[in-house]
Parts: C-alpha cells; structure tokens; sequence
C-alpha cells in the first residue's frame, strides 16, 4: 500500500487580511469589544477600528516592553517602570509603578486581577486591588496565573515558585537546575512547562513533582499556547510549530511531538484557536501560517517579501474565533476575517 501524501496547503487568505501600518514595533495584541488593539514598542495604542484608526497613548515617552490581553482590557508593562491597563474605550488606568526599574513579565486572570515582575520583585494585585509582594530567589522573566485559586507560577534561575499571595505559607518549589526564562501551567492545572535558556523545555507533573525534559529546539522557546482543549501544548522555536501531547496522566513523557507548518524559517509566535485545533503560527520571516491539527492541513495567511521580513512579534484570536490579527517587528500588521 502506497504512503499517504502529505495534506497539500489550502488556497490561500492572503485576500481575506486588512493590512495595517501600526507604525512601531507591535509587541501585544488583542480585541476589545472586537475592535483590534495594538500595543505599540513607542508607548502607545493602536485601535484598528471602522472608518479610521486612533492611537492612545498607555506609556508617555516611554517604551512598551510586555503586554497581554484578557478580560477586556490590555495590560502593559513598560521601561517606566508602569504597569498600565487599557480598555476598550481607550481610557488607561496606572495599576502600579516600580520606579526606576522595567517591567519583565506580566501576567492576568479574566476576574480583574494582574501580577507583574521588576527584577526579584514580583507583585499580584488581586480584583478588589490589593497587592502582596514577593521577593524571588533571582531575576523573574516570567509569570503565569494557575487555573485553580489564587496562585501564581514565577520563573527564575533553577526552577519554578508557586504562590499563594494570600498565605503567609513559604511557596512551593519546582526545581531544576539552570535559567527558566517563561512558565505555563496546563489548563487543567496539572502540569508546569517552563521555557529554558539553552533552548529546551523542562516540565513538571505537580502533584509528585515528576520531571519531564523537552529538548530538541534549535532556538529558544518564547511563545506557549494551550488547545482549547488543554490536550496540547504548541511552542515557537523551530522551523515549525511544535506541538506536545498533554492527554495522559503522564503528560509528553515518553512521546514525541507533532510538528505543524514546517518553514524555512522559525515560529516565533503561536496561537491556538479558542475553539478548534487550528494553530496559527507567525514566522521569524513575517509569514503567518495556519495548521489543522486533525488533518494536517496548513493555510497561508500572511507572506513577506524577503527584502523586507521582520518577525512576527504579535498574535492572537478573538473570542469567536473568527478572526486572527497579527504584528510585527517592523509595525506591520494585519487582521484576518475568517469566512463564515
């Protein structure tokens, strides 16, 4: 019996995306009250709305260096030193302000609350606005809410914290020896993956603390996103999207992962769809591919000229999951609408 032929690439919804001059380097993304809003490396806010676009400033004479959308509002960190939050109205509100120092990481929960990281310093302001603060054993690049209670996952050199911010209980620790520069919990809060300087994965099963190494990447890994499902787990770093199997008990041990729209060229951003397991994947060379994990199907979305390829620094779905927006490095950007 002859080898099935790889999926070929469906037609192409090059056609199907409004192209946008953001202006500056976009390093966030997401919807607002399906408006398509950008934040902006200049301090500002793109809000791609009909019949013109508008521009908020969030950072004033300052540079965004981290953002991330849930829940209505876009919150960003900057080298002011400010955490700010931006609505869909365009109106910003200051949640914090390390003077002196940059923000590093950021991280939000969908019921109002946020936590932000400025060197060892790492704090989580809860919905009613009241902050706790902890002091990390190192520099924390990374942070991420867990999905059951009030606890939050922290980055830094040789392992991983988990915190209850409203203990006074020491926080758990995940360790492994070496730098771990981002954190995700699955959405079934069983397993940690945290991304590695010496471009590799490590893991944890949290009840028994159980290891898990991912290796392989020719490059650091710098973009996570979760299936809707929580049964995979996609990354950036390769000439593809790598995706891992998280649907057993033991997680991706012992298994290898998909790969999904090989390239020649890295991912360097990955975003699943909130609904299906779709993925679309943005490329170090300004591309934006999207792949079907049950068929194997991939779409383009997006090329480049290779004269003028910046990476994609931006992605994300809205909520219905009928349109895909995107940016880059050079302020490029784009939002797809998706056929009914």
């Amino acid at each position: 019996m002859a080898a099935p032929k790889k999926p070929q690439a469906a037609a192409s919804l090059a056609e199907k995306v409004t192209a946008i001059d953001a202006g500056a380097e976009v390093v966030a993304c997401g919807f607002l009250d399906q408006t398509p809003v950008f934040a902006l490396a200049d301090g500002a806010m793109l809000f791609a709305g009909a019949p013109a676009h508008r521009r908020a400033v969030a950072h004033d004479n300052a540079a965004i260096l981290i953002g991330h959308c849930l829940g209505g509002r876009i919150v960003t960190g900057g080298d002011d030193g400010r955490v700010v939050e931006t609505r869909a109205d365009g109106s910003a509100a200051e949640l914090a302000s390390e003077k002196g120092k940059w923000i590093d990481a950021l991280a939000l929960r969908d019921d109002g609350a946020a936590a932000w990281a400025a060197g060892k310093t790492v704090r989580a302001r809860d919905a009613r606005g009241e902050v706790k603060e902890f002091t990390a054993p190192s520099g924390v690049r990374g942070l991420c809410f867990m999905p059951k209670g009030y606890r939050l996952a922290i980055a830094h050199y040789n392992g991983v914290s988990l915190w209850f911010p409203n203990t006074a209980a020491e926080p758990d620790g995940l360790v492994w020896r070496g730098s771990h520069l981002d954190v995700t919990i699955s959405p079934d809060g069983r397993f940690a993956v945290s991304a590695m300087q010496e471009a590799a994965l490590h893991g944890w099963r949290i009840a028994d603390k159980k290891d898990m190494r991912m290796t392989g990447y020719p490059a650091k890994t710098r973009s996570f996103s979760w299936s809707h499902d929580g049964k995979w787990l996609a990354t950036s770093g390769a000439d593809a999207c790598i995706v891992w199997p998280f649907d057993s008990k033991d997680g991706p041990m012992g298994k290898g992962p998909r790969e999904c729209g090989v390239r020649p060229a890295r991912v360097s951003r990955v975003a699943f769809h909130p609904r299906e397991l779709v993925l679309a994947a943005g490329y170090e060379d300004g591309w934006v591919m999207i792949s079907r994990l049950t068929d194997g199907a991939e779409i383009l979305v997006r090329s480049a000229p290779a004269d003028a390829a910046a990476a994609i620094t931006a992605l994300a779905w809205s909520g219905d999951g009928r349109r895909l927006m995107f940016g880059a490095r050079d302020g490029a950007a784009g939002v797809l609408d998706l056929p009914v």
